[in-house]
């Protein structure tokens, strides 16, 4: 059995972010989300790992490398474009080899353990199964139909939901699908949609079966989603200390990783403070990921992420609430606003009022 992580897409949602960065290597927790994935898979005793990459290929190549850090083999396989989930699938044909797979979307994060769930694919054999989770908006989703724990009917992005039950980004299936995704035209937006491919399983007499999930799941395409993942991540989190603190206050789950220096300052936790970063007369709030290499000087952060390489300088107000690139510089200048609610791109320079 092989794992295929789909890391093609483009982010438009995240820009402008994802203008330098892939979307899959946005920091969670100082952990790029694409890294849960494949620990998920390699944790499921997968050791075969195909990545369908794009544009952002060698950003992905240089981050990820062979894959042995996780002790599996990692496979890269271009598509030509973002064309659809099920379209992604047929690119990656060859390195599947007819072997059954998993399929992991390299921006979205689970809690539930992966293993018990290719276990029970493994033993059962359908040809589909698929992950779901109850949302409130189910119009926003692929969303199910079950009789029971097999899959009657999918539905891409409904306007009257026949249920509340979203697809998840995980999904197993044997050789079957490629047949279906073959035979499927294009949807509306111009994709081979993963939910017609499977929709096409159920026409044609294949077994579909669910698991429905109780677990935190989240799709880390927006914004706000990245920060609800990095808070709930961060919260599972044990304190440790690695670093160097003086004169400084640490409440609740801190890590502070090797090379850190925290001076005369407050880190309230949950909150990561990463390697060769300096924290000095700042206040580090809950819920906050400080990358490798930043500085925050005499300013406030709470409920955000920083990405490697950035400055806070002197900032009169609190951040909050904010995802700011690598190499960014952010630095008081007049006045002294209470807030600010800041999304960056890379090596973005803002002075503030």
């Amino acid at each position: 059995m092989r794992g295929l992580i789909l890391s093609g897409g483009r982010g438009t949602r995240l820009r402008p972010i994802t203008f330098t960065s892939a979307k899959q290597l946005v920091p969670v927790a100082n952990k790029p989300i694409l890294f849960y994935g494949i620990e998920g898979l390699a944790a499921s005793g997968l050791t075969e790992i195909g990545i369908v990459v794009g544009d952002t290929h060698q950003e992905i190549r240089e981050a990820v490398g062979d894959g042995s850090r996780w002790g599996v083999r990692v496979t890269y396989i271009p598509q030509s474009a973002p064309l659809g989930l099920a379209h992604a699938v047929l690119t990656a044909e060859e390195f599947l080899d007819g072997e059954p797979f998993v399929m992991y979307l390299g921006d979205n994060l689970i809690r539930e353990p992966l293993a018990p769930l290719v276990g029970r694919f493994r033993a059962e054999t359908p040809n589909a199964q698929i992950l779901l989770a109850k949302v409130t908006n189910p119009q926003e989703f692929g969303v199910a139909q079950l009789e029971g724990s097999r899959v009657v009917r999918l539905v891409e992005k409904p306007k009257q939901p026949p249920s509340d039950l979203a697809l998840v980004g995980i999904y197993m299936f044997d050789a079957h699908i490629f047949e279906a995704a073959r035979a499927i035209r294009p949807s509306g937006r111009g994709e081979l949609e993963i939910t017609d491919a499977i929709q096409r399983l159920i026409d044609t007499g294949r077994t579909v079966r669910a698991h429905v999930s109780e677990a935190w799941w989240k799709d880390t395409g927006k914004l706000e989603d990245i920060l609800e993942a990095n808070r709930i991540i961060l919260d599972t989190l044990e304190s440790r200390s690695a670093g160097t603190v003086e004169e400084s206050e640490l409440l609740g789950k801190v890590v502070i990783e090797p090379g850190a220096r925290v001076a005369r300052s407050v880190v309230r936790g949950p909150a990561i403070i990463g390697r060769d970063a300096l924290v000095e007369n700042a206040y580090i709030g809950p819920f906050t990921s400080v990358g490798d290499a930043v500085t925050i000087r005499a300013s406030e952060i709470e409920h955000s992420i920083v990405l490697e390489g950035s400055q806070i300088l002197d900032v009169g107000g609190r951040i909050e609430s904010s995802l700011i690139g690598k190499n960014v510089s952010v630095y008081r200048t007049a006045s002294k606003p209470r807030a600010y609610h800041l999304m960056l791109g890379d090596r973005s320079q803002v002075g503030l009022p």
